[in-house]
């Protein structure tokens, strides 16, 4: 029961600061492309290597830290049920090749950063 609480704390988290990203990345760059999506996805990634990596050499595989910042906090804020609904929308708009770009983008730059969030971590916490 702990660790289901420790995730629905760290989801209600993780999705107010991805609504906070959204609003404030379609202000200022409109919304004609999802990139307030892309950012997400690949930031979180990102953070997602970095704390995977923290959380399984330095607190020893912590059931408490992954319930909370991996399923919990990047899980509600990643988003690529969001993704997905993106695509789609520029597919029906007609725009095949700004939904392949932002396939390839979204997939590819959020694998990369997974793992040069490991790296870093791993460099900086040897």
């Amino acid at each position: 029961m702990k660790l289901l609480l420790l995730a629905t704390l760290g989801g209600g988290i993780g999705a107010g600061a991805r609504y906070l990203v959204q609003v404030c990345m379609v202000r200022a760059l409109g919304p004609g492309f999802p990139w307030w999506t892309l950012a997400i996805n690949v930031g979180g990634s990102f953070v997602m290597g970095f704390l995977a990596d923290y959380i399984l050499r330095r607190l020893d595989g912590s059931p408490e830290a992954r319930a909370l910042l991996l399923t919990g906090v990047l899980g509600g804020f990643t988003t690529f049920s969001a993704f997905s609904l993106d695509v789609a929308d520029l597919i029906s708009r007609r725009d095949a090749l700004a939904a392949a770009g932002y396939i390839v983008g979204s997939v590819g730059l959020s694998i990369a950063a997974l793992y040069i969030g490991w790296a870093i971590a791993r460099s900086v916490f040897p």
